[in-house]
């Protein structure tokens, strides 16, 4: 029996998915990975391949039928979910997609992935979450508290969303032994960066961009012991970028 603590994380693929992968690996854990992309040949953690699962977060039908093969691969027991697949469509050339010419359809994909997939996945696979008093990781973003320059509508509007479903959500997990928390990154450098985020840095407290691993070193506090009495509360990880 594989009695490495083990870890469901969503977007694995690039940018904070893929230094979280690198972090939990590196302590040993067993990680099992989803996105709608077939496991990427560059990512270099053991055992990646054989649990990585591709499924497209935006249909609901999909994330729902997923639980059960994602609980075949667990011995009972999850230890940590991230939430950290997200998408922010963009209109012509990159363009932000506002409240007024964001189509509905659009809408309900991104909300798909963004909001409704955790809860989803933390509902599915609660009895191993509660076995292994695991914890469960809701990536949001700076986005959900302002408008912001580049995200749009419908990203930032999900993403305040799934801050409050967090709140929701360490309400009612908590009984069974299980925190839900989120991290809220800011201008973290991954390719996902938008052309003029060199403004933004500017004005930060800390005059720069954040680095992917030091958003996976907050992912893996509220993950383990350290953290052990934190649940409910969102983390700007951001260089002073809300203040």
């Amino acid at each position: 029996m594989d009695e490495r603590r083990v870890m469901l994380l969503t977007g694995a693929s690039r940018g904070i998915g893929h230094a979280t992968v690198k972090r939990f690996a590196r302590e040993g854990w067993r990680i099992i990975t989803c996105s709608r992309q077939p496991f990427p040949e560059e990512c270099p953690w053991g055992g990646g391949r054989e649990d990585h699962i591709q499924i497209d977060l935006a249909d609901p039908s999909k994330t729902i039928e997923a639980i059960e093969e994602i609980r075949a691969r667990l011995d009972g027991r999850l230890d940590a979910l991230v939430n950290n697949a997200g998408i922010s469509p963009k209109g012509p050339g990159g363009s932000r997609l506002n409240s007024i010419e964001t189509d509905l359809r659009t809408w309900g994909q991104v909300f798909h992935v963004n909001f409704f997939a955790p809860i989803v996945l933390a509902r599915g696979l609660k009895d191993e979450l509660s076995a292994a008093k695991g914890a469960v990781v809701n990536v949001t973003s700076i986005a959900g508290s302002r408008v912001h320059p580049f995200a749009g509508a419908a990203y930032a509007t999900s993403k305040a969303a799934l801050k409050a479903l967090t709140r929701e959500m360490a309400h009612d997990f908590g009984p069974l032994g299980v925190r839900v928390n989120a991290i809220a990154p800011g201008e973290i450098e991954t390719s996902i960066l938008s052309p003029g985020t060199e403004k933004i840095v500017e004005t930060l407290p800390l005059r720069r961009l954040g680095q992917p691993a030091e958003v996976a070193d907050v992912i893996w506090f509220l993950c383990t012991q350290g953290s052990s009495y934190v649940t409910g509360t969102e983390i700007e990880v951001n260089g002073g970028q809300h203040v």
